[in-house]
């Protein structure tokens, strides 16, 4: 990042190579849908290179470009018509999206298994999309990106503790929001 600060467009092209993917991960978590998490990363990076120059190493780069993320991913589920475009587009289904497997492969899918990885995956995305931004966020980054809690606590302003509270707090909203779809419980 400090060769990036310096104008090195080489440099930005590696962050950007090696940080998109889980930038939009990130971001999926927020969005749902795919293509927009896609366009968010964008937006991050293009954050990252217009604020280039006031950057200063004071934590690590990672923790700086998830902070603008949140920021961005925070300002796109605020949005006043979010909730409505959501609905509209299918629970924030991108379109066109095909299915993982060929229906015509007999071998490819086990049908009732198949459907019912599909339903719990769909029932974890509707409950993470339901915690508390903080708690999502906290989730994410631990969960999915491994970040460690002293990060995740300098994106989010919280202390150690508190991003360990998070975590807890979603992890049992999911487990209680999960219960039907535990061994034992079908």
């Amino acid at each position: 990042m400090l060769r990036v600060k310096d104008g090195d467009r080489e440099a930005f092209r590696a962050l950007f190579e090696k940080h998109s993917a889980s930038v939009a991960r990130f971001a999926a978590g927020f969005v749902g849908g795919a293509a927009r998490a896609e366009e968010l990363a964008q937006d991050v990076f293009l954050q990252v290179y217009r604020t280039r120059e006031r950057y200063e190493p004071r934590a690590k780069f990672s923790t700086w470009l998830y902070t603008i993320a949140h920021n961005l991913c925070l300002n796109e589920v605020r949005r006043h018509d979010y909730k409505t475009r959501v609905d509209a587009a299918g629970a924030g289904a991108d379109e066109g999206d095909a299915p993982p497997w060929d229906p015509r492969d007999p071998g490819a899918a086990e049908g009732e298994g198949y459907a019912a990885q599909r339903e719990l995956e769909g029932r974890i995305a509707e409950l993470v999309a339901e915690l508390p931004e903080a708690q999502r966020t906290a989730l994410v980054l631990s969960r999915v990106e491994e970040l460690r809690y002293q990060q995740i606590g300098e994106i989010l302003d919280v202390s150690e503790q508190a991003v360990k509270s998070l975590i807890f707090r979603a992890t049992q909203r999911l487990k209680t929001g999960l219960k039907g779809y535990l061994e034992g419980d079908r």
